[in-house]
């Protein structure tokens, strides 16, 4: 529902009073509220106005002062339309349609997923296509000249809202009521709402948002999803593509109307193109009525508000012949198909040699008014009248060739076309009423400027991977169909991912690319192909850091839906991105050029592994080199976020708002990377043929092929927990539908636990079976089944096999930035149990910086949770070269506020030292048989854990 308001010029339309409001006066049979001040109309006692169209009420004495405008004409008075993104279709509680202001929980409705607006799937073609304008750059423009205006949205206020004006409630449950603006959230009632300051500072939310003004998007002709990221949905019909109304259907406006013998229910066209679709709406009219009382309720209906003198009524006459209806009492000569409803056009009195056209600035630069009125003739094209609305605008009219004419359709949502320079424009207009009186009105004509600021850049993913650029450059020209390269660029390429950036110099080029590819599969797989946005660094405030959000929608027990719902609400929808959708790179991507931001990654521990991963292959690139990056923990164990203040798990009940908060006042920490590195034993070949001899030698000379790498963030494990960590993933691989919670999850690892404790002892005797260097000491190991090797004091969804964290005896106290790693035996499963239930401890054996391990035979490892089969060989983890700025919680002091946390900045100072182990970090080794087993074993101290998310 349009409110006036920045986004809203009333001059767009001819206004009636009240706003395009059809008030009649009402008694109301029981306690009704006022739309506008929100307080109770008693209808025993007095009575109220309710709009004819959009069910709005209000008192009488609130008519004066009412700032909502109708649904019949709220479409037409947005300055620039934005396309929403709708949910698939379900039943909403607690929320009301923006379109008749009624409940959402009454029939199927959906959501926009970038801003507050709801609708029932009925109510979709009336909907205002008036989202977030979240991308509004133009060339030339300076940050400190640029203003952000409130963007208002009426009603579906969150609870207890004050009113920034009043300081009193604001919201109601029991109608649509109040203001909101979509960027900062501010609220206010309606009768306050324009005391509100213009302009708009994005709130508590400023120092991480990235700000429209920096943004352009690509003009194309491809849907908002596509460029917002979004994985669509089944569109409801209403949404999509209209479908044919049978002849008889007698339903109006969603009432059930009784046909009784003073009244006739009458089927109405609004144009041709309606009546070939057979897509019509009913009216219940009396049968004594006059013509002019039959046109002005066809014109409600189609809510066309215009001067009713200029239209006319016709009946259809056999199939292609029409009747013009004339008084007295016209529905006693109205035609009526035997059991068929009577059928009648509304047609327009048309000038045969002139008529006027709105011509709309739009996103010109610095343009003093919305639209200027422009009278056209016979003659007159298209190049005449952007030549003529140029002069209007305050511009050359000398450069019009510099320039488009846009035609831009807002029925059901906003589509775009450019027209000819040589289109005869009456000719034009006139077809559009002929067509469909309803799309005439809401049919724009923009003026746009042909020189695009964008850089038309296309993500390509799901191709195969570490090919040479000439290969990508051969896949790509086959799957478009072309012999010459239609794109201007190639690169970056990421060839571990199989995923490349390719350029374009045109909108049209790139659409044309982008539709050809999406319908593409090569090698059995279907490419991800997405039109990336593209951010100006220079139109972003000093003081502001953006933050990237990555969201894994399906970590845990796929909370992430709902989580990047919220986030792309609360920040710009450009900012927010699926992970399964292309992968962490399409964000970094975009905010290369950004030269200070901070990542907020929403997943478990394989996902921020994921995006640490491809942050190090993107920042060569980038202007900022490390940015810090928070998590939200989606995931099973989450002992990343554990350490890092983040909490164990998210739940679905915290604030999201809450959650941006933490992150603005996090602190940045450094977090120890290290390369695990699998040299397989080389394995001697038969000799029994030339040809393997042959093979025998090419592998016995070339171990490197033998060798692969994996960076490790959390923790290692060989043995008993990489076991049954190893047989968890299997299960869930085989049946990914039953493992959708954290607490199924758990309970099924206990169930593996007790097999392998009474069924499955595999592991027995790991102690005599391999070999363990720490700092390139020989270690002697206990009577263990497994060895941990820990970078955090959180191990198994917050366990810590290391015990109190505090200095004792000959090992230092661990942290994650200290560059020294914890390793620790497990005895057997039942430990493994104790553990895992924080009522134990395991074995300490060694602190060291790096640490080698030999194996002759197959044993399961995990890295991070991720568990495989490593043959024979060794296992060799050291400090990476590869750094992580990671954002910490800040702990909240007992009286609210946020307590000072040292952050460790510099390396620390045994790292330096000379006469340190190898890679310059001091070796500790420890009685391998300590380990204590006190209740104070849990996870981390509290200097260095939250397990509370909020």
């Amino acid at each position: 529902m349009a409110a006036e308001g920045h986004n809203v010029d009333a001059n767009l339309v001819d206004m009636r009073p009240n706003h395009g409001h059809y008030f009649v006066k009402k008694t109301f049979g029981k306690p009704t509220y006022c739309h506008h001040c929100c307080d109770k109309i008693w209808g025993m006692l007095t009575t109220g106005y309710s709009c004819e169209m959009c069910n709005f009420i209000c008192h009488e004495k609130c008519l004066r002062t009412v700032v909502s405008y109708c649904s019949s004409v709220a479409l037409q008075l947005i300055k620039n339309p934005v396309a929403h993104t709708w949910s698939a279709p379900c039943l909403i509680k607690r929320r009301y349609c923006c379109v008749c202001r009624k409940r959402t929980d009454e029939a199927m409705s959906v959501e926009c997923e970038v801003c507050e607006y709801y609708v029932h799937v009925d109510c979709s073609d009336l909907a205002v296509s008036d989202c977030k304008e979240a991308a509004t750059y133009v060339a030339n423009m300076e940050s400190a000249n640029t203003v952000q205006y409130h963007h208002m949205r009426e009603g579906n206020l969150p609870k207890e809202s004050k009113c920034v004006v009043c300081r009193k409630t604001c919201f109601s449950t029991e109608c649509l009521a109040g203001m909101r603006c979509e960027w900062c959230g501010q609220t206010a009632h309606a009768v306050c709402y324009r005391q509100m300051d213009k302009e708009c500072d994005f709130g508590v939310l400023r120092k991480i948002m990235l700000p429209p003004m920096c943004l352009t998007i690509p003009r194309t002709e491809l849907p908002m999803e596509q460029l917002l990221n979004i994985s669509s949905h089944d569109q409801p019909q209403s949404l999509s593509s209209p479908s044919k109304i049978q002849v008889d259907d007698v339903s109006t406006s969603g009432e059930d109307v009784k046909e009784r013998d003073d009244f006739e229910i009458i089927r109405v066209f609004d144009g041709n193109n309606s009546y070939r679709l057979q897509i019509s709406r009913n009216i219940v009219v009396a049968k004594h009525v006059s013509v002019q009382q039959v046109r002005d309720a066809a014109l409600r209906r189609f809510h066309i508000n215009d001067t009713p003198e200029r239209y006319y009524i016709t009946q259809v006459v056999g199939e292609v012949e029409e009747e013009i209806l004339e008084d007295p009492v016209p529905l006693r000569n109205v035609k009526r198909p035997e059991g068929k409803r009577a059928q009648i056009f509304i047609r327009y009195y048309d000038d045969p040699d002139k008529d006027e056209v709105k011509v709309y600035g739009g996103w010109l630069r610095k343009v003093p008014v919305t639209f200027c009125g422009i009278s056209v003739s016979k003659d007159t094209i298209v190049q005449d009248l952007i030549t003529e609305a140029l002069y209007h605008f305050g511009l050359d009219g000398a450069y019009w060739n510099r320039y488009n004419l846009i035609e831009v359709s807002l029925d059901r949502g906003v589509a775009e076309r450019t027209c000819n320079p040589q289109e005869n424009v009456l000719q034009l207009v006139r077809n559009l009423r002929k067509d469909s009186l309803r799309r005439y009105h809401v049919v724009r004509f923009y003026v746009q400027e042909k020189e695009d600021p964008h850089d038309h850049a296309v993500f390509v993913g799901n191709l195969p991977v570490s090919l040479a650029q000439r290969q990508y450059e051969r896949i790509l020209l086959k799957l478009l169909g072309a012999k010459e390269k239609p794109f201007t660029a190639i690169g970056p390429i990421y060839f571990e991912y199989g995923s490349l950036i390719i350029t374009f110099n045109t909108p049209k080029a790139a659409t044309a690319a982008v539709q050809k590819l999406q319908s593409a599969i090569y090698e059995d797989k279907k490419l991800i192909v997405l039109c990336l946005p593209n951010v100006q660094p220079q139109m972003i405030p000093k003081d502001v850091e953006p933050l990237l959000v990555l969201v894994n929608v399906k970590s845990g027990g796929c909370q992430g839906t709902e989580l990047i719902q919220s986030f792309r609400k609360l920040l710009n929808p450009f900012q927010v991105f699926d992970v399964l959708n292309g992968g962490p790179l399409v964000g970094l991507y975009v905010f290369r050029n950004i030269p200070k931001y901070k990542i907020l990654a929403c997943g478990g521990d394989g996902t921020i592994g994921w995006v640490l991963q491809c942050l190090d292959i993107a920042k060569q690139d980038a202007a900022c080199f490390s940015p810090p990056c928070g998590i939200v923990p989606l995931g099973t164990g989450n002992d990343l976020a554990r350490v890092l203040r983040w909490g164990g798990g998210y739940t679905g009940e915290e604030n999201p708002m809450d959650i941006l908060k933490d992150v603005i006042e996090a602190d940045t920490v450094k977090l120890d990377r290290w390369a695990v590195v699998f040299h397989e034993e080389e394995r001697n070949q038969p000799t029994s043929s030339g040809t393997q001899t042959e093979m025998s030698e090419q592998t016995m000379n070339n171990p490197e092929d033998q060798t692969s790498m994996i960076i490790m963030n959390n923790y290692f494990g060989i043995g008993i927990d990489a076991d049954v960590c190893l047989k968890f993933h299997n299960k869930r691989d085989a049946n990914p539908e039953k493992f959708q919670s954290r607490l199924f999850n758990k309970t099924q690892y206990a169930k593996i636990g007790l097999q392998k404790m009474f069924f499955e002892r595999t592991c027995k005797d790991l102690w005599k079976r391999i070999e363990l260097e720490v700092d390139g000491r020989t270690i002697e190991l206990p009577n263990i089944e497994g060895i941990v090797v820990l970078n955090l004091l959180s191990w198994g969804s917050g366990a810590n096999p290391w015990g109190t964290s505090k200095e004792e005896g000959n090992f230092s106290k661990p942290t994650h930035y200290d560059g020294l790693l914890e390793v620790v035996g497990i005895s057997d499963v039942s430990r493994l149990g104790l553990i895992q239930s924080k009522l134990a401890a395991g074995i300490r054996i060694a602190q060291g910086g790096s640490i080698r391990i030999t194996t002759h035979e197959e044993w399961p490892v995990q890295v991070d949770g991720e568990p495989h089969i490593q043959p024979p060989g060794t296992i060799t983890i050291l400090k990476s070269a590869l750094k992580a700025q990671m954002l910490k919680k800040a702990k909240k002091s007992r009286r609210g506020g946020t307590a000072t946390t040292i952050c460790f900045t510099q390396p620390h100072p045994e790292t330096s030292d000379p006469l340190s182990g190898p890679l310059g970090v001091p070796s500790t080794l420890g009685d391998p048989h300590h380990g204590k087993t006190t209740p104070d074993n849990t996870a981390a101290d509290s200097d260095e854990e939250g397990d509370a998310f909020l």
